[in-house]
């Protein structure tokens, strides 16, 4: 169980991590967006520590 929930919460820290690439790499970039993204991110990795 717990091993499956790791791997949704990696998969969804990849697919923000995509999303901020892209944000990002974008001619005018939406910096509240990105920064949004990025606490998704964290959050998301805080909970994957927690977890191991």
């Amino acid at each position: 169980m717990a091993n499956a929930h790791i791997s949704a919460l990696q998969a969804k820290h990849a697919d923000l991590d995509a999303r901020i690439e892209t944000e990002e790499h974008r001619p005018l970039p939406d910096m509240t967006l990105v920064s949004q993204l990025k606490k998704q991110k964290l959050k998301v990795k805080e909970e994957i520590n927690g977890l191991h």
